[in-house]
Parts: C-alpha cells; sequence; structure tokens
C-alpha cells in the first residue's frame, strides 16, 4: 500500500480525480453533508434507542451526544484547512484502492465523493491505519496513532505535485506545505467522519465489531487533537 511505486499512481489518479467536474454536486463540502445526513441518524441512536446497547456502552452513548452539538460543530470548523473545495473521492483507504494484474493502481468506490478540500485524500489512506485488533479486554480493539507517518505522506504529496507545473521551487514547496499543513489537519477529521459514519450502522452492524465503542473512541480522539490544534 505504501511503496513509493504504489504512491506515486494512488498521486496520478487523485490528480485526475481532483480536475473532475461532475455536474450536479451538493454545494456544501463533506463535512457539511455528514453533519445533515448522519447527525440526525445519530441522534436517533444515541437518544432513542440506548436500550438496544448493553448497560457499558448505553454511557458511551451520553458522551458521545456531544458529537452533533453546536460547539463541536464550531470545533469541526475551526480545525477545517483553508483553501478551494474540488471534486474528491473522500474515502481512500487501502480497500478502495486495487492494483491490477498488469500493476496499475485503480480507485473504487466513489459512495462518499463530492466536495472536499483535497487534503482529506492524502490524509485518508493513513487515517485507517489505526486499528488494532485482538486486544485482550471490551471492546477488544482499540484506536492507535496511524503507523505511517510524514514520510509516507509527504511522498504521495510530493509525487502529486509532480503532475503541476510551478514558476519555480519555492512555489513549490510553499504548496506542498500548504498541502502537508491541510492534510494533518484532515487526518484530525478523519476520526469525527469515522465516529459519525459508525453511528448509525450500530443497530445493524456490517461487521463483527462494536460500533459504539469504536465511535466513542473514534470521537475522543478527534477532540483531543483537535483541542491541541486549536490550544
Amino acid at each position: 500500500m505504501f511503496e513509493p511505486q504504489n504512491l506515486r499512481q494512488i498521486a496520478g489518479q487523485l490528480h485526475r480525480l481532483h480536475r473532475l467536474k461532475p455536474a450536479g454536486l451538493p454545494q456544501q463540502g463533506l463535512f457539511e453533508l455528514i453533519r445533515d445526513k448522519w447527525g440526525s441518524m445519530a441522534k436517533q441512536v444515541l437518544e432513542r434507542e440506548t436500550q438496544a446497547f448493553p448497560p457499558n456502552e448505553r454511557a458511551l452513548c451520553a458522551a458521545l451526544r456531544a458529537i452533533y452539538s453546536d460547539e463541536v460543530r464550531e470545533k469541526v470548523r475551526r480545525c477545517l484547512p483553508e483553501g478551494e473545495l474540488c471534486f474528491c473521492h473522500n474515502d481512500t483507504y487501502h480497500g478502495n484502492i486495487m492494483k491490477l494484474d498488469d500493476g496499475r493502481i485503480k480507485l473504487v468506490d466513489f459512495e462518499f465523493s463530492c466536495l472536499n478540500h483535497k487534503a482529506y485524500d492524502f490524509a485518508s489512506p493513513f487515517a485507517e491505519t489505526v486499528m488494532r485488533h485482538r486486544q485482550p479486554e471490551y471492546p477488544y480493539f482499540r484506536i492507535a496513532e496511524p503507523e505511517y507517518g510524514e514520510r509516507e505522506l509527504s511522498l504521495l504529496i510530493n509525487y502529486y505535485l509532480d503532475n503541476d507545473s510551478f514558476a519555480d521551487p519555492q512555489q513549490r514547496k510553499e504548496e506542498f506545505d500548504r498541502l502537508l499543513s491541510a492534510s494533518k489537519r484532515m487526518l484530525i477529521m478523519a476520526d469525527y467522519k469515522y465516529a459519525m459514519a459508525a453511528l448509525p450502522l450500530a443497530l445493524n452492524p456490517i461487521q463483527k465489531i462494536r460500533f459504539i465503542p469504536y465511535a466513542h473512541q473514534r470521537f475522543q480522539k478527534f477532540l483531543a487533537a483537535c483541542d491541541q490544534l486549536l490550544d
């Protein structure tokens, strides 16, 4: 997944994708749409369906109700990087990046594609390397730090910029620094997205994990990183 030759192809695919202008896209960005679509479903689960969960998870539900609060909405707004929105994939984790028999890389599953800051597509492959299974205690997983760091993220961004033209090296460096900073912010935002996405699944799980603890761990990780950034 993170071999340089694969990252170069991923960057090329993203560069082409970000220049598409599909007709009829919502004018809101991904995180506005997340709040509008998943916020109401999260509220339903956390306020009206808590009896479906074991007692230890009901306490987590109470803590998770802040996720659709005005205070968290403001945190989300302040954590988002500045810059123009473009058409993005928005789910570039390893399961949606396929390597064909001939070595070519292709992106699949455009379910979440809409307007967003391009940096989210750089952050997303790394944001999904945080899951640690086979833990000794309930819920038998934990959300850790991403396995891969700034080196791999920098490689992906630099390969992306190889597709652009710059007046001089300084202009390229400034764009690289801007995208790296934005991508680090989007690593924080990925935790918010995954927490919100998990809550509607809590009643009808599609995987054999407990989605309430998953959402809680992701949300707490988002809050801690967001508060550190804003401080």
